[in-house]
C-alpha cells in the first residue's frame, strides 16, 4: 500500500487522485475531520466530481456529535484496506492526521478507558479549563506535555486518564514502531511562504463558498455539542462569528493563524519518520517522481 502524508494544503489530495488513476488505486481517508458527515468546506473535502471516479473510503462516517476515536478509526481503516488488497487494487492512505496514519500502519494497541476517571477529568475540564490539567500532565509526564497543546483539553484528559489507568506515563503506553502493513510512505510539502499563502487563500475560499451556511446547517445536528467537531479549524471560528463574538475578518484570520500552527505540528510529527520520502508539492514532476518511487 501507499501513504500520502504531509501538512495541510500541500497538495496531498491531487497527488492521490493521480496515483490512483496510474496504479489502479482507491483512497482511504486519514484526515480526522473529514470523517464527519456534513463537514465539507471547512475540511477541504473533495467533492464527488473532484474525486474523478476514484473510490474514496471513510468519508462522512460519523455524526458531528461523535467524539474522535482513533481505535475505532483503526479498525475501520484496516477493514477497508484489507478489502481493497483482496480485490487486487492499491490502497492509498491519504491525510495529515499523524496519529491516525500511525495507528493504521503500525502494530498499535490502545490503552483502555475508564468511564469514571474520564467523567471526573472532563468535569474538572469543564469547571476549571485545560490549564490546571495541563500543569498536572506536565508534572506527571513532561514528554507528553511537550507534544500536547495546553489548550487541547480533550487530549490532556485522555493522557491523564491513561496515566491513572496504567500507572505509567502516557508516553510509555505508545508502542515502538512495528509495521502492520508494508507501505511506501510519500510526504508532500511546500516552501513555508508558499504554503502560508495557500492556507490564506483556502480560508478565503471556504468563507466565500458558504462555510457559515454549512455551520448553520450543522448546528441543529449537534455541532455545538460535538467535543471534537466543534473545535475543528474553521468551524470553531465560524461558530464564534455566528455568535457575534468576532467579525468575519477576525474569524478568517484566526483560522489562518490556527492552521499555520497546525502545519508546524504536522511537520514536526511526520519529519520524525525516516521512512517517509519527501517530495515538493509545487514541483512540475511531482506525479512522475511519486510514480517512480511506487514502481
Amino acid at each position: 500500500m501507499i501513504t500520502v502524508v504531509g501538512p495541510t494544503a500541500a497538495g496531498k489530495s491531487a497527488l492521490s487522485i493521480a496515483l490512483a488513476h496510474a496504479l489502479g488505486g482507491e483512497v482511504v481517508n486519514a484526515d480526522s475531520m473529514q470523517l464527519y458527515r456534513g463537514m465539507d468546506l471547512g475540511t477541504a473535502k473533495l467533492t464527488v466530481a473532484e474525486r474523478d471516479g476514484v473510490p474514496h473510503h471513510l468519508l462522512d462516517i460519523w455524526d458531528v456529535t461523535v467524539p474522535a476515536a482513533v481505535a475505532e478509526y483503526q479498525a475501520l481503516a484496516r477493514r477497508a484496506i484489507d478489502d481493497i488488497l483482496a480485490r487486487g487494487r492499491v490502497p492509498l492512505l491519504v491525510g495529515g492526521s499523524g496519529l491516525y496514519v500511525r495507528a493504521v500502519l503500525e502494530e498499535f494497541e490502545f490503552p483502555g478507558t475508564d468511564p469514571a476517571i474520564r467523567s471526573r477529568l472532563e468535569e474538572e475540564l469543564a469547571l476549571a479549563g485545560p490549564q490546571p490539567l495541563f500543569e498536572r500532565l506536565r508534572e506527571w509526564d513532561p514528554p507528553a506535555a511537550e507534544k500536547i497543546l495546553p489548550s487541547n483539553g480533550r487530549r490532556i484528559v485522555r493522557a491523564l486518564e491513561v496515566i491513572e489507568l496504567t500507572g505509567r506515563p502516557f508516553t510509555a503506553s505508545l508502542p515502538q514502531p512495528t509495521p502492520h502493513y508494508e507501505s511506501l510512505q510519500i510526504g508532500v510539502d511546500r516552501e513555508t511562504g508558499e504554503l502560508d499563502e495557500r492556507i490564506a487563500l483556502r480560508v478565503d475560499l471556504m468563507w466565500a463558498a458558504g462555510l457559515l451556511d454549512e455551520v448553520r446547517a450543522l448546528i441543529p445536528l449537534g455541532l455545538r455539542d460535538g467535543r471534537t467537531a466543534s473545535k475543528a479549524l474553521g468551524y470553531q471560528q465560524a461558530l464564534a462569528q455566528l455568535d457575534g463574538e468576532v467579525p468575519a475578518e477576525q474569524a478568517k484570520a484566526d483560522t489562518v493563524q490556527g492552521t499555520r500552527r497546525f502545519v508546524r505540528r504536522q511537520r514536526s510529527w511526520f519529519k520524525r519518520d525516516p521512512a517517509i520520502h519527501w517530495l515538493d508539492g509545487a514541483a512540475d514532476n511531482l506525479v512522475a517522481d511519486a510514480l517512480a518511487l511506487a514502481r
